[in-house]
């Protein structure tokens, strides 16, 4: 199965290191505090147009996988 193309990154030159959607200086944190804040997908992406709807929908995707695998019995 072919991997999925990274849509975060992390690098100590950028923002410190702050995990950001690859090629811009975004925070993916900004993605989920407008979640949180009851904002639409749509909106984040309106605000921060470097970031494509297939990286929001990437990340949201790998923060599921995260947690529902962390959440798996041993």
């Amino acid at each position: 199965m072919p991997s999925k193309p990274a849509v975060v990154h992390s690098h100590p030159g950028i923002l410190s290191g702050t995990p950001v959607f690859v090629g811009t200086r975004v925070p993916v944190q900004s993605l989920f505090d407008y979640l949180e804040g009851g904002e639409t997908l749509d909106e984040f992406l309106r605000q921060f147009p470097s970031v494509t709807r297939g990286q929001a929908l990437g990340a949201l995707e790998q923060a599921k996988e995260s947690v529902l695998t962390s959440a798996r019995p041993a």
